[in-house]
């Protein structure tokens, strides 16, 4: 077993405990917004709607614009458990990639007939966002600068140089005229299949425009239950003791990382917290000691990878590596912030780029992340096909939402589409064992993928394993 360049190459524990000393605990998107953003009320009385909406993060929002905009005389409701885009839709990256399956690997591993197809409707999702910034005027800071993929691992520099995706390769001179990293040994640069967004401002936009469009929406009004009515769905929250509703016609679940309201989804997925950090802003100096001027995503091409982008103020969030599994399927505060992950992220940082030791971070954070067996969204109906749901999309769901909306509607409308015929979309994937067999699986599982990056990416049998049963993970 080698050690990896993240190991070999460290600073010091003094440049990391200052790098984040005085950080604020929060995430930097979200704390962003400043005091303006726009509150929404509870959720109170007995209302109806034709289409009710749970979840009030991308998928929730990207589900009622989708719906307005197919008709704009529905009557839609969207109610959120917390704030808005508080969870995963507010935590993330801001990566809004066009892969619709996490990743042309595990695509062409999981549906290869589809592939080209999937491809295409991934990037026609990403068109459509760009339209629909640029139609309602809105302020998310939308880059489509793309990402690059770097090695950072002489093992690594073949899967590049051989790469079928696309995408311009650079050697190791190259890639680091891009951006300037010691740890580069190659890279390849897809250029217009990712762009960067602000995602809480995102989130606020997308709020912006369905409430222009007539959608209401309610806050802190967490829904505890579906009831069958006689011609639709009701959703009950209770709050101090007094119980509300929306009776919809349809309902569409975007509950993500959440426990289902549904029984039969109550295993399909598992909350995996990802860890980030965000810097103070770069002087110019520091800025021309690194290079990016192209301002795409960066990720490396480890099984514990890491990503990394530039903020419009040119901020670094750096994030990724750990992907922690607490035992339980439990979502809980605190567990958004472990001091042991970002003290290794900004280890890792500065190896990284050991030209910025000195600079700090301004705010640490986690969220979980909702992770299926076939690492990206699944989809289906209930109730007699009154009830959609989309969830799973395992970290890469900022740009996949839209199409999850998309297919939600499709199948709350009886249609059938080209989306609705995916095998993607038609077959559920395999559900999680329950406890205590997922915290076994999952964490063997981990220790495996760390083993294949100090292996030259070599797979152990456990990892064979579950590559022969449909399990195995390759973005």
């Amino acid at each position: 077993m080698h050690t990896t360049v993240f190991e070999r190459k460290f600073p010091s524990s003094a440049v990391v405990e200052a790098s984040l000393s005085g950080t604020v605990p929060r995430p930097f998107w979200i704390d962003d917004l400043g005091p303006d953003v726009i509150r929404y009320p509870r959720l109170e009385g007995k209302l109806q709607a034709d289409l009710v909406i749970v979840g009030g993060g991308y998928t929730g929002l990207w589900t009622a614009l989708r719906a307005k905009e197919r008709n704009p005389s529905l009557d839609v409701v969207v109610v959120e458990a917390q704030r808005l885009g508080w969870a995963a839709s507010g935590r993330n990256g801001g990566f809004c990639e066009a892969s619709l399956t996490h990743g042309y690997e595990n695509g062409k591993n999981r549906w290869p007939k589809e592939l080209e197809q999937l491809e295409r409707l991934g990037m026609e999702n990403l068109d459509g966002i760009a339209e629909t910034v640029e139609r309602y005027s809105m302020d998310c800071e939308f880059e489509r600068t793309g990402q690059l993929n770097v090695a950072v691992e002489p093992h690594q520099v073949p899967w590049l140089e051989g790469d079928e995706e696309g995408g311009e390769f650079f050697d190791q001179d190259g890639v680091r005229s891009l951006v300037n990293s010691p740890t580069y040994l190659a890279g390849r640069w897809f250029k217009d299949d990712t762009a960067m967004v602000h995602p809480a401002k995102l989130v606020a936009e997308l709020a912006r425009v369905v409430s222009e469009l007539g959608v209401r929406i309610f806050e802190q009004s967490p829904i505890t239950s579906l009831e069958d009515q006689a011609h639709g769905v009701r959703v009950e929250s209770v709050s101090g003791g007094v119980t509300s509703s929306v009776t919809g016609k349809q309902v569409a679940l975007g509950t993500n990382v959440f426990p289902s309201l549904l029984k039969r989804n109550s295993l399909m997925t598992v909350p995996v917290y990802d860890y980030a950090l965000m810097t103070e802003p770069l002087s110019a100096e520091q800025l021309a000691s690194i290079g990016w001027k192209n301002r795409h995503g960066i990720g490396d091409m480890a099984n514990q990878f890491h990503y990394y982008r530039l903020s419009k103020d040119n901020r670094i969030l750096f994030g990724g590596y750990d992907a922690v599994y607490y035992p339980g399927r439990k979502v809980k505060e605190e567990y958004e912030l472990r001091e042991e992950s970002f003290a290794k992220l900004a280890s890792h940082f500065f190896t990284t780029f050991p030209q910025l030791e000195g600079l700090k971070f301004s705010h640490k954070w986690g969220g979980g992340i909702d992770s299926s067996t076939q690492f990206c969204a699944f989809f289906g109906t209930a109730r007699k096909g009154r009830v959609a749901y989309a969830a799973g999309f395992t970290g890469l769901g900022v740009g996949a939402t839209r199409f999850a909306a998309d297919v939600m509607l499709d199948l709350l409308a009886g249609k059938d589409t080209e989306r609705t015929r995916l095998e993607m979309v038609s077959k559920r994937p395999l559900p999680f064992p329950p406890e205590p067999l997922a915290s076994i699986g999952i964490n063997l599982t981990r220790w495996s993928m760390d083993r294949a990056d100090h292996n030259e990416g070599k797979r152990n049998v456990i990892l064979k394993t579950l590559d022969a049963v449909g399990l195995g993970f390759d973005s």
